[in-house]
């Protein structure tokens, strides 16, 4: 019986541009092809292009790794994606995020902040994803603090993310154990 899910590529049996778009990403930060890249290679060049999105995003904003993963938390909370959550718990962790922090947004509580940056980007990324929006107030205490460079960057890592955990979720892939 076949399964309701999208199948994951067999990694061993990929066309010319599912490889090509695999060996870009085994050669880059990544290191290897998972999570939502490896469902994106059913569409090589939404592949190739995501997962370039994806290491800007991850590595190159002008936002401090510990607010990017602060908003990655937040964001996988929100739709509720394990693999995600459990990807990035990790690297919050490391970049700085507290472990108060990381159990407020999992157990869906307001986090307490004593840095003014994470307050601002829990606070955009929260209204974000529940009203679609934020009002004026968050819009310029996010402003304020990041710069408008880093208010749109952060806009599109919840995006990003978005889109990934839709990608994990047809596929249906488990958390990594």
């Amino acid at each position: 019986m076949p399964t309701a899910r999208i199948p994951l590529p067999d990694l061993n049996n990929l066309d010319a541009d599912q490889q090509r778009v695999a060996d870009e990403v085994a050669s880059g930060p990544r290191k290897e092809v998972r999570g939502p890249v490896h469902v994106w290679l059913h569409s090589p060049e939404l592949a190739s292009r995501a997962q370039k999105l994806g290491e800007f995003l991850r590595w190159s904003t002008t936002l401090d790794a510990r607010v990017s993963e602060l908003v990655i938390l937040v964001t996988a909370r929100h739709y509720e994606c394990k693999y995600m959550w459990d990807n990035h718990v990790r690297l919050a962790l490391q970049a700085g995020v507290t472990q108060m922090v990381v159990d407020a947004i999992d157990a869906r509580r307001p986090p307490s902040f004593a840095m003014a940056d994470e307050a601002a980007a829990y606070a955009f990324t929260s209204e974000m994803l529940e009203r679609h929006d934020v009002s004026d107030g968050t819009l310029a205490e996010a402003r304020s603090v990041l710069g408008d460079r880093g208010v749109v960057e952060m806009g599109a890592i919840i995006g990003h993310y978005h889109n990934g955990a839709i990608a994990l979720a047809i596929a249906g892939i488990a958390p990594r154990r």
